[in-house]
């Protein structure tokens, strides 16, 4: 069949007809996006009859081929959109989710009696979606964003530079708080920190299990590691009345809220996310 008789509407009805045969979820948005990617555009919406050229078509075939192993859009498309903004990610960080995205809104509510000035340290940031968020809705703060992947710090720093983030946004490359020079305090920390616990990766999506990097999602037997880790060692770098907010995996604030008590937090509160699972775990030191 030659090129010509691919036209943006036929390439799209087949492939969303073979995503959905392969169990793919949204199998008509994939199909669209993906196609989008090829041409240049975000969605399509009009000009269905227009044939691909050779070149399109061999494009979309391997794009094609990429997600049927259930490689995720996102990768796919090198950007997944944030609280309003498009960040640049590939497999060397987590995907932004939306239910992140409360955790930058926890951040903000629990901050805005100082607005005004700040300093934030986001642990874990992995594409820097949160410290680049909370800057620019946070302009007279300064954000530090740390991660222990050296992948993961070279895309948050692009992503801060392609969205305007650069003079008050740092990185710091390390084990949590390891890079961060010592006497440093903050009035905010927040860290989307790995949650899952070790038995369950393999229950988890392909999507996720056989694309997303390992290192931010495994969170240990019991998936809390690195949570306590954090919390253990969040208060030596907290300024006083400073606020830590975590990222939890839904069935774990009770846990999660008594290790913050333990450690001296109060005003322990717990947010839901948009599917009514608790989500962010937050205290007051």
């Amino acid at each position: 069949m030659s090129a010509e008789s691919w036209t943006i509407g036929r390439v799209i009805r087949w492939a969303t007809d073979d995503f959905k045969a392969r169990g793919i979820d949204s199998p008509r948005l994939d199909a669209e996006l993906l196609l989008g990617q090829v041409l240049g555009i975000d969605r399509i919406i009009t000009d269905a009859q227009r044939p691909l050229t050779a070149d399109e078509l061999g494009q979309m075939r391997e794009l094609i081929r990429r997600r049927r192993s259930h490689e995720p859009v996102a990768y796919l498309l090198g950007k997944r959109e944030f609280y309003g903004r498009t960040f640049l990610v590939n497999d060397g960080v987590l995907i932004p989710r939306p239910d992140t995205e409360v955790l930058l809104e926890v951040a903000l509510r629990r901050t805005r009696h100082r607005s005004l000035h700040g300093r934030a340290l986001d642990l874990c940031t992995g594409s820097g979606c949160v410290a680049i968020s909370f800057s620019r809705e946070r302009p007279t703060w300064h954000a530090c964003g740390a991660d222990l992947s050296p992948a993961a710090v070279a895309v948050a720093r692009q992503n801060a530079l392609r969205l305007g983030a650069i003079w008050n946004v740092s990185w710091r490359e390390g084990d949590l708080f390891e890079p961060i020079p010592p006497g440093s305090h903050f009035e905010l920390i927040t860290a989307n920190p790995p949650y899952i616990p070790e038995e369950e990766l393999e229950q988890l999506d392909p999507t996720v299990r056989d694309f997303e990097p390992r290192l931010a999602l495994s969170g240990g037997p019991d998936g809390l590691v690195v949570t306590r880790r954090i919390i253990d060692q969040a208060p030596g770098f907290l300024s006083p009345g400073g606020v830590l907010a975590l990222e939890i995996m839904a069935g774990t604030s009770a846990a999660v809220s008594g290790l913050l008590s333990r450690r001296g937090f109060r005003e322990i509160e717990v947010t839901r996310d948009y599917g009514g699972h608790d989500r962010v775990v937050s205290g007051v030191l």
